[in-house]
């Protein structure tokens, strides 16, 4: 592919729900353009943009995908992007390298979530975009069902600019509402005809829709158009392109990526109607040394500055890092400035991205989008620089994890490359986090949903790390009841000198308070230098709880009395007496066990509240109040024990079809009911006996 100037570029994503057929689509653009020469098939893995075996495997994007094709004197960058929820991420890096945005819906039903969520990302960055409702050769096929769902949510912004001649089997073209043109015919086999006479009536309607839309792309269009006076064709092709730059305005296109029908069209627009990238403003940022606001222009001769957007990490490639040149030109060989880590990264072969291939390049200019190998400390976000003349770019900003998963290692030779198998993915992948969780032990790993985890366990296996998920303990805790009293006593003779420690313990309650350990001997019953020892003890016993292992808290332990010997007695055996003195008193004290409780707060669609309710209160939860954000949601605020929230990321998404999210913390514990509590204490019964 030759090297193309910034005004002849095109940098737009392909958006939408999970199964609307984004791939399909791309593959549909890369053929009709003449970039492939035969159509892949999701269904066989042969597709250019899913490449990677888990997506083969599942029949979904995972990954952002990069595939340029050249149209009327333009190139233009496809990006291919996940819709499934697990990898929102992806949407939030493509949004951030993007001039355009072509959000994918199927024709047989209204737009799910995934387009919501890519339509609030576009207009929030006030992204020109489209809508193309794909898979009109499919049965049940309704585009004014989903014009009439989109005007109704989005307003008159939504303009109708084709309408399909025939549906299911029968579709064979489309009629273009500005041009009042009929066009029929497959890939670039597309012949303009008049308008079928059964189709004029509806086009005449749509029509006016669509000019209504152009009036308010234009301020003097939307005065004349209000005033009753009608818009001449080039108004309303200039309404129509104004309107379009500027996000006012959001054409609405049908065909079929499977019969390679409405693509001419769809790719018109892109070159026609969308900015290139020489029409955004000048790139911001701030000088990494001095903090000032710094600015680049788009141009080939500002100082090179770049932002990676994606990170591939793989065992046998290396890391390959993706990469939008938002001012200068790039060249291999060169050495920059990592502005976001202060580390000079050293340049090597640079590519432009085909799908699963890469293109060597020898430069690649402002406004494109490449690859590069082998960066030693560069991430997804960094910013890329000359170091003569630093920036620090925006990062993209994502969304925090909202379900976590344990891991443990199957052998210890895994145990060893867990670690750092696990800093590898997390380097390439911003949405997925790990720690060691210092209450259970466990290693936690947290991403965007179940699919995501489990794609992350199929990735550490690569990088030989085999490990498996397992529940997640909760961090319950221990107390106890009522006041009680009781002797520790040990001792023990080996033939030479024994082990003798007494010591007589007092436990009470002490809610709020924590642990309070208190020294009450007198007469000399136990001397001085083994009083520390017996509180020694008692915190050890602390630590392994009374019924189920546990740590114990909120608690006073009085030391009241006891006994020693002259000979045999020693710190070690005080301690034990400790030990001993604690496991005796706290089973007599009524002892409980106290589980986590979290404030949870959920925002969700004022219409979905009942069902979010009915199912907290399911979970033990306590309403605390609700409060409305001003955009039609609901934030609902509950206590609900972390027990019942281990897997509240993928119950919310199922109750909610994804519209809802949550965060959550810590309030308090509280004492678990005692259905609950026995199965707990009895498992921990069952693997102390397994251990012995």
């Amino acid at each position: 592919m030759k090297s193309y100037g910034i005004g002849s570029l095109r940098n737009v994503g392909l958006f939408g729900h999970q199964g609307s057929g984004k791939t399909s689509l791309a593959e549909a653009l890369l053929f009709v353009s003449g970039e492939i020469d035969r159509l892949g098939r999701t269904d066989d893995g042969s597709t250019t943009c899913d490449f990677d075996p888990e997506e083969n495997k599942r029949h979904i994007s995972i990954n952002i995908a990069v595939a340029p094709c050249e149209w009327l004197g333009a190139k233009v960058n496809v990006v291919d992007v996940p819709g499934y929820l697990d990898f929102k991420g992806e949407v939030t890096s493509a949004m951030a390298v993007v001039e355009a945005a072509i959000l994918v819906t199927p024709a047989q039903s209204e737009p799910e979530v995934g387009f919501e969520i890519a339509w609030a990302n576009a207009a929030a960055r006030n992204l020109p975009r489209a809508v193309f409702v794909n898979r009109m050769d499919r049965e049940n096929a309704d585009l004014p069902q989903i014009i009439s769902w989109l005007r109704g949510r989005y307003g008159n912004c939504v303009a109708p600019m084709q309408l399909p001649i025939g549906t299911a089997e029968a579709f064979a073209g489309v009629i273009d509402l500005v041009e009042m043109k009929a066009f029929v015919g497959s890939g670039k086999d597309v012949a303009a005809t008049e308008i079928p006479s059964e189709y004029t009536e509806e086009a005449a309607r749509y029509r006016e829709l669509l000019v209504e839309s152009a009036a308010e792309g234009d301020d003097d269009l939307l005065e004349k158009f209000l005033g009753g006076e009608t818009l001449t064709h080039d108004e309303v092709v200039r309404g129509l392109h104004e309107g379009i730059d500027a996000g006012k305005v959001v054409p609405v296109l049908c065909g079929s990526a499977l019969k390679d029908i409405g693509m001419t069209d769809l790719l018109d627009i892109i070159v026609h109607e969308f900015p290139n990238p020489t029409e955004i403003e000048h790139i911001h940022g701030t000088n990494p040394k001095t903090g000032s606001p710094e600015k680049r222009e788009p141009t080939d001769e500002a100082p090179l500055a770049l932002q990676v957007f994606k990170t591939i990490a793989d065992p046998f490639l290396g890391t390959l890092s993706y990469f939008r040149v938002m001012s200068g030109m790039i060249k291999p060989g060169m050495s920059l400035l990592n502005a976001a880590r202060g580390k000079e990264e050293r340049i090597g072969q640079v590519y432009t991205p085909i799908g699963k291939t890469q293109q060597p390049a020898t430069e690649i200019h402002v406004g494109d989008i490449g690859v590069t190998a082998k960066l030693a400390d560069t991430h997804t976000g960094d910013t890329l620089c000359d170091p003569a003349h630093p920036i620090l770019l925006d990062g993209i900003q994502f969304d925090e994890p909202v379900f976590e998963q344990a891991i443990v290692a199957k052998t210890k030779v895994d145990e060893d490359k867990m670690g750092p198998a696990l800093q590898r993915v997390s380097s390439s992948d911003p949405t997925f986090r790990f720690h060691r969780d210092p209450e259970t032990g466990q290693t936690i790993i947290a991403g965007s949903g179940e699919t995501h985890l489990a794609i992350v366990v199929e990735r550490l296996k690569k990088f030989g790390a085999n490990v498996e998920t397992v529940d997640r303990r909760v961090p319950y805790r221990e107390t106890v009841s009522q006041r009680a009293e009781a002797q520790g006593r040990h001792k023990k003779q080996t033939g030479g000198r024994g082990q003798f420690g007494d010591c007589w313990l007092r436990i009470e309650p002490n809610p709020g308070v924590g642990f309070e350990y208190v020294d009450a001997i007198v007469g000399g019953s136990i001397p001085r230098q083994f009083i520390p020892a017996v509180e020694k003890g008692v915190r050890q016993a602390m630590d392994h709880g009374i019924q189920a292992g546990y740590p114990v808290v909120d608690i006073k332990v009085t030391c009241y009395d006891g006994s020693y010997h002259d000979v045999d007695s020693s710190e070690a055996a005080f301690i034990m007496a400790g030990i001993v003195g604690f496991n005796t008193v706290s089973a007599k004290a009524g002892p409980v066990l106290l589980e986590p409780i979290l404030t949870v707060d959920v925002t969700i669609p004022e219409a979905m509240l009942g069902d979010v309710m009915s199912d907290l209160t399911g979970k033990r939860g306590r309403i605390i109040g609700t409060d409305n954000d001003g955009e039609g949601h609901t934030i609902l605020t509950a206590n609900v024990p972390h027990a019942e929230m281990l897997r509240y990321a993928i119950d919310l998404r199922s109750i909610t079809r994804g519209r809802g999210s949550f965060g959550a913390r810590h309030s308090h514990y509280e004492e678990v009911p005692a259905h609950i509590a026995s199965p707990i204490i009895a498992n921990h019964k069952k693997e102390r006996e397994a251990e012995h």
